[in-house]
């Protein structure tokens, strides 16, 4: 890895930081810059634009997810404890403190839902492989005969990604202590009703 290397993704973890606490209406190339003690033009020289910046931290935390969540729990055993390590692993990531103001992907599916252009693309191809990626484990969990033949796993899907988002709100917004436990409870529910 060149310095240059070094020097972007630097810069990447301290603008996907500035826009975890403050969305990403909030970041920007010169604030970016004064947080890194760094000239303007030497942030730009990186990353160009303003919206290739916010797609670079969206790719960042995307990439992390993958990593942290989705690889690590498509290895476990096929079936229910495929959906289990979905679940802790997802239990982890929103509680965890990689993000001091939480999951920029999950802030940024409501800040850019109607903002047209690279960012919500970027964003909505993230929500809908996450869709995909545990209604996939859902569909293994029917075929391992651990879920009942007859389970919707996209209703499985959205209500996992649902109570992902409720817990996000209720541990950023509301403070709430238990949200963790509260999404760990609500996908235990949708197992439970999904199982034979």
């Amino acid at each position: 890895m060149t310095k240059g290397d070094d020097t972007r993704i630097s810069i990447l973890r301290k603008a996907t930081e500035l826009a975890s606490l403050g969305g990403f209406e909030g970041l920007s190339v010169g604030g970016l810059a004064q947080a890194m003690s760094m000239s303007k033009s030497g942030v730009f020289a990186h990353f160009r634009s303003k919206e290739a910046l916010d797609v670079a931290v969206l790719e960042y935390v995307r990439e992390r997810f993958v990593d942290e969540v989705l690889t690590p729990s498509f290895k476990a055993k096929r079936g229910i404890a495929r959906v289990e390590s979905l679940r802790d692993r997802m239990t982890a990531w929103i509680s965890g403190d990689a993000f001091p103001g939480g999951c920029p992907l999950l802030a940024a599916a409501f800040e850019l839902d109607d903002k047209p252009g690279p960012a919500r693309d970027l964003v909505l191809a993230a929500q809908r492989d996450l869709l995909a990626a545990i209604a996939h484990a859902a569909r293994i969990a029917v075929d391992e005969g651990h879920f009942a033949k007859d389970t919707d796993v996209d209703q499985f899907a959205f209500d996992v990604h649902g109570a992902m988002f409720a817990s996000h709100a209720a541990s950023r917004l509301l403070r709430d202590p238990l949200a963790a436990a509260r999404f760990r409870t609500s996908v235990a529910r949708a197992i439970d009703a999904a199982r034979i």
